[in-house]
């Protein structure tokens, strides 16, 4: 499901173009508006003409938490009235131009193209980059969904379980730099009070029970199984408990030691169910499956980019066993193993689905945010490997994909997802200038 957002929509005009034509229009688009799933709508009715009315608009606009501002150029207008909104909502603004109708006794009677590219000059030169245009007669959905992105790291509580793995130091992040640019929370939790949550007994029967439907646990003890379970149970009634959106948890070298097996399974079992499990205390990781799962793209997970094979133009995206279990192929035996961190796994050994994918990873270094993103498409393979992989093809080539890695130091997990989920971050990252690395 789509990230709810809040959006605003004027209409702009002036009375020496045929704005009751334009009025007519922008009631149209409304009403074509309200069909959308997942956005709702603050329409400002009548026309906005002379400043003051963009004024009494923006004020009122201020204070309706919105995402982003959709200005419709009925017509021609004066250049006060996007300098107003602008000024007063501060907020991304999508600057809509209509196409032109018939010409009535030949005289253009909209011009409203024009007053888009008067408005995006007047927004440049001011210094407020954050506009997007669009000429049709239906919303971008892509600029919807950019929307939703920002408003879900905005609104992120991210618990951090422990910190990073050991030695993982690419995978730390500035916690007041993402607050500053996402408006991220990271709160920060020691493992201790993981391993310590109370839960219900019926809770971890529940999980016990779909961890047996959804694996073959023959490979496994029964010890292990219903410890997977506890973990189960405890990893959500602690996020729960606590408020968060998602979870960054540092999963080795103390979880096999002190509670007993490693997280993985468990992390697959909740992550097919929606949940954000980033593992080895990857926050930046985590972000990034948010930012996927706002889109719309169920249920994304972590990736190594491992098994490179240059002849072939491959890759494993492969990780321990974490992915989630609803992403199987269907075809390869879906099971639990032990075979991870000395025995004491428990992992989710499958192949994942043939199908086409996108990649994300928002990373930082310093204090500057890029976002690498590429498509691949995941082939059909058999099941030769432990833990959760994918053979994936990518257009550009793996050379280039892992030049592009390595080249500008991005950390080794990526976000991954089936569908095409890349145009709204582009967006975004042209928004708040970001560095796309593709």
């Amino acid at each position: 499901m789509k990230q709810t957002i809040n959006v605003g929509v004027v209409c702009l005009a002036r009375k020496t173009f045929d704005w009751q034509a334009a009025l007519d229009i922008y009631r149209g688009i409304c009403q074509q508006l309200e069909q959308e799933d997942g956005v709702n709508w603050e329409f400002i009715p009548q026309p906005l003409i002379e400043a003051e009315d963009a004024r009494r608009a923006a004020n009122h606009l201020a204070g309706m938490d919105l995402d982003g501002l959709i200005c419709i150029s009925g017509t021609f207008h004066l250049g006060h009235l996007v300098l107003e909104l602008a000024r007063a909502v501060n907020r991304p603004l999508f600057l809509w131009g209509l196409p032109e109708p018939p010409h009535d006794g030949g005289k253009l009677r909209l011009n409203s193209v024009c007053g888009v590219n008067l408005d995006a000059s007047n927004l440049y030169k001011g210094g407020y980059g954050d506009y997007h245009v669009n000429i049709g007669s239906s919303i971008d959905q892509d600029w919807l969904d950019s929307l939703r992105i920002s408003r879900a790291l905005a609104r992120t509580r991210l618990g951090l379980v422990g910190g990073a793995a050991h030695g993982f130091f690419n995978l730390g992040a500035d916690m007041l730099n993402l607050w500053q640019q996402l408006g991220v929370l990271v709160d920060q939790y020691q493992l201790s009070e993981i391993f310590e949550q109370a839960v219900a007994p019926e809770k971890v029967q529940e999980f016990y029970r779909q961890l047996q439907a959804a694996f073959i646990v023959d490979d496994i003890s029964e010890e292990q199984l219903s410890q997977t379970a506890l973990l189960c149970a405890r990893l959500a009634a602690f996020s729960d408990s606590r408020g968060l959106t998602a979870l960054a948890i540092r999963c080795w070298p103390e979880f096999a030691r002190d509670f007993g097996i490693a997280p993985c399974a468990a992390m697959s079992l909740l992550q097919s169910q929606g949940r954000i499990i980033a593992c080895e205390g990857d926050v930046e990781g985590a972000l990034s499956m948010i930012a996927h799962r706002a889109m719309g793209a169920a249920t994304p997970f972590l990736a190594d980019l491992s098994q490179v094979d240059l002849q072939e133009n491959s890759a494993l995206l492969w990780h321990c066993g974490v992915a989630p279990c609803n992403l199987s192929d269907g075809r390869c035996r879906c099971s639990l193993d032990s075979y991870h961190a000395g025995g004491q796994g428990v992992t989710a050994d499958f192949v994942l689905a043939p199908g086409r994918l996108s990649l994300l990873r928002l990373d930082s270094a310093g204090r500057e945010i890029r976002l690498f993103l590429t498509r691949g498409e995941a082939v059909a393979m058999d099941k030769e490997l432990k833990g959760t992989y994918a053979k994936a093809v990518f257009p550009g080539g793996v050379q280039a994909l892992l030049d592009t890695l390595t080249g500008n130091g991005v950390a080794h997990h990526l976000s991954v997802v089936y569908g095409d989920f890349i145009r709204p971050l582009e967006l975004l990252a042209k928004a708040r200038g970001w560095r796309v690395l593709k």
